[in-house]
């Protein structure tokens, strides 16, 4: 798969993915470019298509979509409606300008996904909280965008606990956590900035919650009737569960496997629950690479059951 795993970059330590390339931090935002494989331009064409006539085949365009394509290789990226909207990889770095020069925040890691297909950037942004003993947890500001229609172009809040790398994005109900703008609409990064805010409101309920999480004992039962309710099929007993391979993985990882399982704030509580999900989301479910795996954990199925997770742990929490 390696024609799927394009270049990215990233700063400090190996990220859980595994993927990139290593960038002292402080760099500009041309040399991220290069290094995380974003310095080529979507270039786009109009559609062909051959009718054969008495005279032999005569080649038509279909004025409604148009073909966008890689300028550096010409490898093909998508068919989408004339009415779709580009966003170049240049400007998914180039968002980031501002806030890194004057916002106080630091890119950490961008790159490509699917052959080009998806691209995107993680910045720090300063914030950050610390649970019962000494479980740190970071704030970050994710934008990803797609050139084939598969994700809106998507500025979002997300957390990574420090000691095992997993991601969460901020789950909150009354906060602006992300701002979504589909590809029929033109990007305007600045009124994205201005949609967001600072994140404030979203980073405090979301520093709330997780208190309150970490503060929540978990009993066996319980937990296996959360892991049901999140992985597997709550009408179906337990014994019978479809998914029982990963029940058993996930529910090993909260019994001590994880990474800061031992930690106060996870032994044994809602969030450690949590993150026995999001770490076997992020790191150990089963994929055709790594490539496929984030693509997952970020912005496929793997996000939907971490989404899941969180609210089922709110639950508990409640």
């Amino acid at each position: 798969m390696a024609h799927q795993v394009q270049q990215m970059a990233y700063v400090g330590e190996t990220p859980w993915h595994g993927l990139g390339n290593s960038l002292t931090p402080q760099q500009p935002i041309e040399i991220w470019e290069h290094e995380a494989g974003m310095d080529w331009r979507i270039e786009e064409t109009d559609v062909l298509y051959s009718v054969s006539g008495g005279d032999g085949l005569h080649l038509k365009t279909n004025p409604d979509a148009k073909i966008l394509f890689r300028s550096d290789n010409h490898a093909p990226l998508s068919v989408v409606s004339n009415r779709y909207k580009v966003v170049q990889p240049h400007d998914v770095l180039e968002f980031y300008r501002d806030l890194v020069s004057v916002g106080g925040f630091e890119l950490e890691t961008a790159g490509v996904l699917k052959g080009g297909r998806k691209l995107w950037a993680l910045a720090k942004t300063g914030q950050e909280t610390m649970l019962r003993g000494g479980d740190k947890v970071k704030a970050y500001l994710l934008l990803a965008t797609s050139c084939d229609g598969t994700i809106c172009t998507t500025a979002q809040f997300t957390s990574v606990r420090v000691v095992c790398n997993n991601t969460l994005q901020l789950a909150v109900s009354d906060a602006v956590g992300a701002v979504k703008v589909p590809h029929s609409t033109l990007f305007d990064p600045s009124r994205v900035k201005q949609e967001l805010g600072l994140g404030l409101s979203a980073w405090d309920r979301f520093k709330a919650d997780i208190d309150k999480l970490a503060a929540r004992p978990v009993h066996k039962f319980e937990a296996m009737n959360y892991l049901v309710e999140v992985l597997g099929d709550p009408s179906v007993p337990l014994a019978e569960q479809p998914n029982q391979k990963a029940l058993n993985s996930v529910h090993a990882l909260f019994s001590g496997g994880a990474k800061g399982a031992d930690m106060a704030s996870a032994n044994g509580t809602a969030w450690g629950l949590l993150n026995a999900v999001t770490e076997h989301i992020d790191q150990h479910r089963r994929a055709r690479s790594n490539d496929h795996r984030l693509d997952s954990a970020w912005f496929g199925q793997g996000a939907s059951i971490k989404a899941k997770a969180f609210g089922e742990a709110m639950k508990l929490a409640a």
